[in-house]
């Protein structure tokens, strides 16, 4: 059950009630006369992005040796003088 407060104290105390609703993730009920008018309820849970670290996972192969250089040391372009 939510908490309930008057219209009264929430105006007089509105940011403080606010962040206590963000903080502990309680909603409170407004009234007015002992009538509900409103509730303030805590906001959705922010949406976090797929994870992109192992998206492509399994979907490569590997052909040929990959530590040795592609070329051999005389056909380099850089080391030609």
């Amino acid at each position: 059950m939510p908490e309930r407060v008057t219209i009264s104290r929430f105006k007089a105390t509105c940011l403080a009630l606010l962040d206590k609703v963000k903080r502990t993730g309680q909603p409170i009920l407004i009234t007015r006369r002992g009538e509900p008018i409103a509730q303030v309820l805590p906001p959705p849970p922010p949406e976090r992005p797929a994870a992109w670290l192992g998206s492509f996972q399994s979907t490569g192969t590997i052909v040929g040796d990959i530590i040795a250089p592609p070329l051999e040391e005389g056909e380099w372009e850089g080391l030609r003088s």
